[in-house]
């Protein structure tokens, strides 16, 4: 016997883990599914695509295309102890793809969030500092055309105005930019 036939027959192959109780399932797949989007993007969406209105087309997709395919993939993945690029190889060959295309679409949406995220932190620690970088014009970003934007009037009543002349940008529109 070889070498590499004594390394083979002496390896030996983990079994796939299994969940340990079904909550633990449960709390899983609702963790992968609820996430910012939920929260941040869908009422941006609904406000603007028409409001309440927007909810109806929305349920009916929902109930007749999105629910139906989770509960797909989830029943999938769970009969055949399978991730998401082989259990649709396993299904059938050509449908390798949608595997593929599956977990591609999810790395694609991760670097979006994570983007995100990267600026609520840069953020959040920017605005620990005496002044705001965006709330100047005296920055390294900033352009001649920079207005720092100065009220006039008596705020009490409402009566304010802000003086802007020319081509003029506010420091904040310019930190954004």
């Amino acid at each position: 016997m070889g070498e590499i036939e004594r390394r083979q027959s002496t390896v030996k192959y983990r079994e796939r883990e299994k969940w340990d109780r079904k909550i633990e399932f449960v709390l899983s797949t609702v963790g992968f599914a609820v996430g910012l989007g939920n929260v941040w993007r869908f009422p941006y969406l609904c406000y603007k695509n028409g409001g309440g209105a927007f909810l109806v087309p929305y349920f009916i997709c929902l109930i007749t295309g999105g629910i139906p395919m989770f509960f797909l993939e989830i029943a999938l993945g769970q009969f055949t102890s399978q991730g998401g690029i082989t259990v649709w190889s396993q299904i059938s060959p050509l449908f390798t793809g949608i595997g593929y295309a599956t977990t591609i679409i999810c790395f694609l949406l991760n670097v979006y969030y994570i983007v995100i995220l990267a600026w609520a932190v840069h953020f959040f620690f920017a605005s620990f500092t005496t002044q705001l970088p965006w709330a100047t014009c005296g920055n390294y970003w900033n352009t001649e055309n920079c207005f720092q934007g100065t009220t006039h009037g008596n705020a009490s009543n409402g009566n304010t105005t802000q003086i802007r002349v020319g081509e003029t940008k506010d420091a904040v529109v310019e930190y954004w930019e």
